[in-house]
């Protein structure tokens, strides 16, 4: 197991080059890669040079790319969904071409009229089967983040997404957010450890008082947080991982506004690196 980084929390405007300079100086061994047309890697630009670009960065800095990205939530069925699924193949042939094997992605909105298992079982497939067989063919997997503000929300979520897409498709597993919601996290592990193909290292922080006044169905009592800071027993959570055999990157997605970029992201590798 190793700790990488996904590179969303640099600004647009720092260049690829600038971000994996700084991570290999801070530490860490690889990174999660936003793509797509606004990306720190475009899938136009590495199919124009067959990737030699990204390549050579590579090489100069010793990082590894653990996935490229497009999280873009969207409506199976839509115009925002067909122009996704253009998008999201020209993200499966820029990893094919640099070697990655996880694309990360998001399991969409539910359809109106539908709840989110519904949605998952009768229109999921549709979306996501053919995309699913796609990056199979191409020797590279899909991982949805399970953000709870998405489909999969919850583990009968994971099961039934499991159960209707093909076996390239599993999870960018995020602890974080099962945390807050009372879900056992731990268990999660065990159960779905054999579609776990990417995990985010995320923590949540809760103030006890704020729940006791609007309780769990309001927000603002929990906010995610650099790991180490919040109430996740990462050494619990990294021996699971360890359990079901996972050895693949803990990437920090750090959405925490109490650190700028830098700060957080060595506050992050500094905790992390005694479990791994």
């Amino acid at each position: 197991m190793y700790v990488g980084l996904l590179t969303a929390r640099f600004e647009r405007e720092k260049r690829f080059e600038e971000i994996a300079e700084w991570a290999s100086g801070a530490g860490y061994t690889a990174l999660e890669v936003t793509s797509g047309p606004d990306g720190h890697i475009k899938p136009a630009e590495v199919r124009a040079d067959n990737g030699a670009a990204v390549k050579k960065i590579l090489e100069k800095t010793g990082l590894k790319i653990s996935s490229l990205t497009l999280y873009r939530g969207v409506v199976p069925g839509t115009e925002d969904a067909e122009k996704y699924v253009e998008d999201f193949k020209e993200v499966l042939e820029a990893a094919e071409t640099l070697g990655v094997d996880v694309v990360c992605t998001l399991g969409g909105f539910p359809v109106p009229g539908k709840n989110k298992m519904a949605t998952i079982r009768e229109d999921l497939p549709g979306l996501f089967g053919p995309l699913g067989e796609k990056a199979s063919r191409r020797g590279v997997r899909i991982a949805f983040e399970n953000c709870w503000a998405f489909n999969l929300q919850n583990l009968d979520h994971f099961a039934a997404a499991m159960e209707v897409l093909p076996e390239s498709v599993g999870l960018n597993y995020d602890p974080s957010h099962l945390y807050w919601q009372r879900l056992d996290y731990l268990a999660a592990v065990d159960e779905f450890g054999s579609r776990i193909f990417h995990t985010h290292a995320k923590d949540t922080t809760e103030d006890e008082a704020a729940l006791k006044r609007v309780g769990v169905l309001e927000r603002g009592w929990w906010r995610y947080s650099i790991p180490g800071t919040g109430g996740i027993d990462w050494a619990a959570y990294t021996d699971r991982l360890k359990s079901v055999g996972y050895d693949g990157v803990l990437s920090v997605e750090h959405e925490d506004k109490q650190f700028g970029p830098e700060e957080g992201f060595e506050k992050a590798i500094e905790h992390l690196s005694r479990f791994v």
